[in-house]
Formats: C-alpha cells, sequence, structure tokens
C-alpha cells in the first residue's frame, strides 16, 4: 500500500473551498488523468481514470462526510484507493485543504511510478490545479451540505 499525503493553502474561505470540493463531477476540471466522475448518489462515485497508460474504472463510496471539515472514502470495487480530505480554516479567508490517499499500484508501470514519486507529484498537481479552479472562481459552483456519519459511529 503506497500513502500520499499533499496540502495547499487556498485564498478563499473554508466553506468556499469545502463546496467545491463536494461537486465530484468537476474532478476532470483539476486532476490529471481523471476523465469523468458519476455521483450515482449522495454516498456513491463511479471514476474512470487513466493509470499509468492504461484506462481503469472503480466505484467509491464516501464513508464520512462532515461540512467544513473532512470527506472520507474507500473503493468498493476496481482500484484499491481510500483517503481523507480535511479543510482547515487559516484565517477568515484561507484554508489549507489536506488529502491523505492510500492505494495499492497495479502492475509494474505503476509500481515504478510510485517509487519515483510520480504519484506524489501528480497529487499535488492536483492540489495546485484545485488552488486555482477555486481562487479563479471565487465562490463555488455548488456544494452539498449533508453529512454522512463514520461507520463505527453508526448505530
Amino acid at each position: 500500500m503506497t500513502t500520499i499525503e499533499q496540502h495547499v493553502d487556498v485564498d478563499v474561505p473554508v466553506r468556499a473551498a469545502y463546496d467545491q470540493w463536494t461537486q465530484f463531477e468537476q474532478f476532470p476540471q483539476f486532476m490529471e488523468g481523471i476523465e469523468s466522475v458519476t455521483q450515482i448518489d449522495d454516498t456513491h462515485l463511479r471514476w474512470v481514470a487513466e493509470v499509468a497508460g492504461t484506462r481503469r474504472e472503480w466505484d467509491a463510496e464516501i464513508t464520512e462526510q462532515h461540512p467544513d471539515h473532512r470527506i472520507a472514502w474507500r473503493s468498493t470495487d476496481g482500484k484499491t484507493n481510500a483517503g481523507v480530505v480535511t479543510f482547515h480554516r487559516l484565517d477568515d479567508a484561507k484554508t489549507r485543504v489536506a488529502v491523505q490517499m492510500d492505494y495499492d499500484p497495479e502492475g509494474i508501470t505503476e509500481k515504478a511510478g510510485s517509487v519515483l514519486g510520480l504519484d506524489d507529484r501528480r497529487v499535488k498537481g492536483d492540489m495546485q490545479r484545485f488552488k486555482e479552479l477555486i481562487e479563479k472562481r471565487g465562490t463555488p459552483t455548488d456544494g452539498w451540505r449533508g453529512d454522512v456519519a463514520n461507520p463505527d459511529d453508526r448505530a
């Protein structure tokens, strides 16, 4: 399992950064290699991406989501991955967006890319492109403010 951790400080309030991040179907605008993200319902997504020159598809479930604080996910089939993105208020107009993602590199190309840090650089670039996108807009295109409890907290 490979872990990637990256963050970026964006010059927008935490609500704007969070609300834009909840617009999963717009991820191809700033995530390299992502062809599409289809939101099936409030907690299920279908991803299509090109990873190390190979087209991959997988389903993911949002396992925890708290407005302006965190979104956690895990794949339910296909490409094995899981992670969390957190939102940290730095001041009224500045937010730190932090991503921690775990995934299993598949095949020689992905494994080599992981060893060389290409995956880490890709995520760093994605975070920078997110910064540019939200700062240029100033406000999110929309936002989902629902709350999804951690499965361990559900009774």
